[in-house]
């Protein structure tokens, strides 16, 4: 799953990638936490989220060290960064789209994001920085790092919203399963189990100053986001389609949000090309599947005999993987349930096989997972805001616990306040992911890079590149907002007439 990076680990380092060794230094690698994993070695809270000392000191005066990440530990680490609950929607945006429009959009989203590693990574030489606060901060000071904190705070929120979402769906399949009943019971709702399990598990484990351990997640996550895409290539070939005997051979198709009559034999027919109203919510599911920027940075900075080539090449293998993955889950996703396909594919399934024995080991590992990743994802969020807010003063148990309870608090009501995963997955993707990718790294190199002039090739595609990334947020989010109004006036006129 996607986990956010310690935000407050700062070390700058020479254009010319040599380095000279701190054995003392912490890294991701000698603890084995590749994502978001708090330091063990120093109080978690009291750490400075922008150490002002460096922010005046040049590239070649900063603290700089050798990473010891190898480039296969970097492409695995990087690989846990991009993948996330957002595979988990790449179906239902397929479903949307169709085979070929889908794949079409796959690709751009994900050369997109390559291309903003590229800038990042080159501005991050320029700018002598290796967080994107910071980044931030250098090219535009506090406008631009409140920017980049707010935009890595909704993606962080996004994420923690998505994973309990999924506890949400997938909890109350998985306690019918082993109580042997469905009759409505409360302990089958998943709103009260989305309160209980959030009181239970992640509270006191998001109370802690140190979250240790709880790194390892993220390996887990991934391993079971594996074990996911298996299962729904194993259960393509065992769900027949037609899902149900038809009725004079024609059958209402029910999707999330809508019923349409379609002709029965269509029901099984691949579609190449989509578009309707839930079209719009394509690109705004890919970009949140591939945001992992705030991850680059640090990564770049544990990567052993470091070079920005070096480092772009992990990227562009983890981004192949990822991309290899995603496309094979929301194919064969598709192909399964065609037209049925749910904004949480794993979800679907039980619409048809609620009691099937792979399905529930895969809901109890992704709920495993989901559940103590949420902990992590909190943390830097929590931090950020501690700091933002109180930054000069002494840690306080009371000041921890209320901001801890708040974001839990605002999390689950979004949570249960919010009808689908999809409006989560559309409204981060294409606010803060679209930030993430398109407009902060385009954005910061063209503030900080100033060996190029503005007429130069590389400065006009990173502006041409800021330009579409308004685009795509400001599109997105008014096509988006305009879907919201109208299945609210809907939602309206149907129960103005009854029914």
């Amino acid at each position: 799953m996607k986990q956010p990076t310690e935000m407050n680990h700062l070390n700058t380092f020479p254009e010319d990638d040599s380095s000279s060794s701190n054995s003392n230094d912490y890294t991701y690698q000698d603890k084995k936490v590749p994502l978001g994993g708090p330091y063990t070695d120093i109080e978690a809270e009291s750490q400075n989220f922008l150490p002002e000392h460096n922010l005046g000191k040049k590239k070649y005066e900063t603290e700089y060290h050798q990473g010891n990440a190898s480039f296969g530990m970097s492409v695995f680490n990087l690989g846990n960064a991009i993948m996330g609950s957002g595979i988990l929607g790449l179906s239902y945006a397929m479903a949307n789209t169709g085979i070929a429009l889908f794949v079409i959009l796959l690709v751009a989203v994900a050369i997109f994001s390559l291309y903003s590693v590229h800038l990042l990574l080159k501005t991050a030489n320029e700018g002598g920085a290796l967080v994107y606060e910071q980044l931030g901060y250098k090219a535009f000071g506090m406008p631009g790092k409140l920017a980049a904190s707010c935009s890595i705070t909704m993606q962080n929120i996004g994420a923690m919203s998505s994973y309990l979402y999924i506890v949400k769906y997938e909890l109350p399949i998985v306690i019918e399963a082993f109580m042997g009943t469905s009759n409505g019971e409360w302990y089958t709702n998943g709103d009260y189990l989305v309160l209980m399990v959030t009181a239970v598990i992640i509270l006191p484990l998001s109370l802690l100053r140190n979250l240790g351990y709880l790194g390892y997640t993220s390996g887990l996550s991934l391993l079971c986001m594996v074990f996911f895409l298996i299962v729904v290539i194993i259960k393509k070939f065992q769900i027949p389609c037609p899902l149900s005997e038809p009725a004079n051979n024609e059958t209402v198709i029910k999707t999330s949000n809508v019923s349409l009559p379609q002709n029965y034999s269509d029901a099984c027919t691949p579609k190449y090309f989509v578009f309707n109203s839930q079209t719009v919510y394509a690109v705004p599911i890919l970009t949140f599947a591939f945001v992992c920027h705030p991850a680059i940075l640090p990564m770049y900075e544990e990567l052993k005999d470091r070079s920005r080539r070096k480092m772009q090449g992990v990227a562009n293998v983890s981004f192949l993987a990822m991309f290899i993955m995603y496309l094979l889950a929301a194919l064969f996703g598709y192909l399964t349930f065609n037209v049925h396909v749910e904004p949480e594919l794993l979800h679907t399934y039980s619409k048809f096989y609620k009691f099937d024995v792979l399905l529930l080991i895969v809901r109890l590992a992704v709920l495993t997972a989901v559940t103590l990743t949420v902990p992590v994802v909190l943390f830097p969020i929590r931090t950020s805001v501690n700091q933002l807010l109180c930054a000069s003063k002494e840690f306080s148990w009371i000041r921890h616990t209320v901001i801890t309870v708040s974001l839990l608090v605002g999390t689950n009501a979004l949570v249960i306040l919010v009808p689908t995963i999809r409006d989560i997955f559309g409204f981060i993707g294409a606010s803060a992911a679209a930030m993430l990718i398109f407009i902060l790294p385009s954005a910061f190199y063209i503030k900080l890079v100033k060996k190029e002039s503005m007429k130069s090739v590389q400065k006009i595609g990173a502006t041409a590149f800021l330009l579409c990334g308004f685009l795509v947020m400001i599109g997105s989010m008014s096509l988006i907002v305009l879907d919201w109004i109208h299945n609210a006036s809907k939602s309206e006129d149907s129960q103005a007439n009854g029914h």
